[in-house]
């Protein structure tokens, strides 16, 4: 049976920034712009920020994530500020699972169900928090004054990678599952950022502007064996492998406008997906 590529329309988040305060972070966001030059999708300056402050704040993303139960988690802002929320599959039972001031959001499901990492700024800053799947437990696993973002679950549950900016620029890390030993994997002054497991765990697809602009790569799980899947003047960004790890989606501009691209795993045979006007962004594979 063939696997199914779903991606998500996003439009201009303006407002949404306005109304997220500025206690996010300094996170990366899924929404690109012809302007970013930060080597990641676009962050966007903190309100109130004086001129020639690089401070910036998350832009929401809009990744809604399924458990083997069906069950959907997604992240609102429909009680003024940004929670976490699950529902059914049909929309019933929308719970609230996070309830405060600063942001949480980009949940994301560990393989087995029972628990959901997420960005939150509650603590002034950008970190990676884990609860269980009925909200209990909330817990900050990275702890540290930089910023932490987009936590990616290791398929086997053990391991969170993440994107960090404790070393002054975006790097892609890993820790165990309970916060410990984080490990910075690429360790470069570029900006990594959006990580994505490889089915087995064994290796890890990001981005980087590394070599001047977006493209997308793969390493192995440990750091090694970094290869560049993509070579084009234009931003390839946000890979996502497809389930049976025979492929890669990911979002690029090339052709003038953002759309869905797919290819093979050794970055051959790159295909436009969806080659329509309006820009069509965060590719994510049925399971």
């Amino acid at each position: 049976m063939g696997v199914v590529i779903v991606f998500l329309l996003v439009v201009c988040l303006a407002a949404l920034l306005a109304d997220c305060g500025g206690n996010q972070g300094d996170a990366p966001t899924r929404e690109p712009s012809s302007t970013a030059t930060a080597g990641r999708p676009t962050v966007a300056p903190t309100p109130g920020a004086t001129a020639g402050e690089s401070t910036t704040q998350l832009t929401p993303t809009a990744a809604v994530t399924v458990p083997t139960a069906g069950k959907i988690a997604f992240m609102s802002n429909r009680d003024s500020t940004w929670d976490i929320y699950v529902m059914n599959a049909d929309g019933s039972a929308q719970t609230r699972l996070t309830n405060n001031p600063a942001y949480d959001g980009a949940p994301a499901w560990s393989p087995d169900g029972s628990r959901i990492a997420f960005n939150s700024g509650r603590d002034g800053n950008g970190e990676v928090y884990v609860m269980a799947a009925d909200g209990s437990g909330q817990a900050n696993l990275t702890n540290n004054p930089a910023v932490d973002s987009d936590p990616a679950w290791s398929p086997d549950g053990s391991r969170i990678a993440l994107a960090s900016k404790r070393d002054g620029n975006w790097d892609i890390y890993v820790m165990n599952a309970d916060g410990s030993g984080l490990t910075n994997l690429t360790n470069n002054p570029a900006n990594d950022a959006y990580p994505d497991w490889f089915p087995d765990g064994s290796r890890i697809a990001f981005n980087s502007d590394r070599d001047g602009n977006l493209e997308v790569y793969v390493m192995n799980a440990d750091g090694s064996g970094l290869t560049r899947l993509t070579d084009n003047p234009a931003s390839d960004s946000v890979p996502a492998w497809s389930p049976d790890g025979s492929r890669i989606a990911f979002q690029s501009d090339r052709d003038g406008n953002w759309d869905i691209y797919v290819m093979n795993a050794d970055g051959s045979g790159q295909t436009n997906l969806t080659n329509s006007s309006p820009e069509d962004l965060a590719p994510a594979w049925s399971r």
